[in-house]
């Protein structure tokens, strides 16, 4: 089996850009977060799990993949944690907004946006981008059920066993799992997190939401593999779209 590398849009010159789109008019976006997980996990979590699923979406499918954006709307905190960032709804969605226009323009007809943070305002910024032609898709990778102690309770995943089970598969070595601290969030808290109101990981908190000590590699790794799946057959499986004439 022929093994493929993933199509950086970066490193391509618009004339090979335009042979790839010709062949398959689709770009995927991968956008992250530069936010707070806990004590145990690096800022850039959310972005360093969606660009390992880019990068593999694109080598397998052969699919374009744009350069990462690594800001989003991140969960208010009571405590400022440094080398947080976030940006506002409105500048999400105006930035994307004027990329996805100028790719348009350039003969992209179908966006897939895939992104690892389920917060309302993150995910309203993403799914609410206009074109004039073409299609978007935004995949949040978590809106799905996984078989593990953590989530079958119901508990959230930022910072959880899910988010640091699956950085365990995709790079070990940024978990420091010794300084990971569970924290059971009352059901008000759950909801407060996922609307993006006001305070929404509490400052009694790690600055992350379950339980990480839960976590490990192999669960991880059948995290991937069942959000991998997911998405190849129910973003890819159809083949490449049909060329708008």
């Amino acid at each position: 089996m022929t093994v493929h590398e993933p199509l950086y849009l970066k490193r391509m010159t618009p004339g090979t850009v335009e042979q790839h789109l010709e062949r398959d008019p689709r770009l995927i976006v991968p956008v992250g977060t530069t936010e707070q997980h806990g004590p145990h996990l690096p800022l850039g979590c959310d972005t360093i799990i969606i660009e390992r699923l880019a990068n593999d979406l694109s080598a397998e499918m052969q699919v374009l993949r744009a350069p990462t954006i690594e800001y989003g709307v991140n969960a208010p905190t009571r405590v400022a944690y440094p080398g947080s960032a976030s940006v506002r709804r409105k500048t999400l969605h105006r930035f994307l907004n004027d990329l996805v226009g100028s790719w348009e323009e350039g003969g992209v007809e179908q966006f897939i946006i895939i992104t690892a943070h389920g917060q309302d305002p993150h995910q309203e910024a993403l799914s609410t981008l206009r074109t004039r032609r073409a299609a978007v898709r935004t995949v949040d990778i978590f809106a799905a059920s996984f078989e593990t102690t953590e989530t079958g309770s119901g508990a959230p995943i930022h910072g959880g066993e899910v988010d640091t089970s699956l950085l365990l598969y995709v790079d070990a070595q940024l978990v420091e799992l010794d300084a990971a601290t569970d924290y059971t969030p009352m059901p008000q808290t759950i909801s407060r997190y996922h609307r993006g109101a006001r305070g929404s990981i509490p400052g009694a908190s790690p600055g992350s939401l379950g339980s990480p000590t839960l976590a490990n590699a192999e669960k991880g790794e059948e995290i991937y593999r069942v959000i991998y799946e997911r998405i190849a057959a129910r973003v890819f499986g159809s083949g490449a779209p049909t060329r708008s004439p």
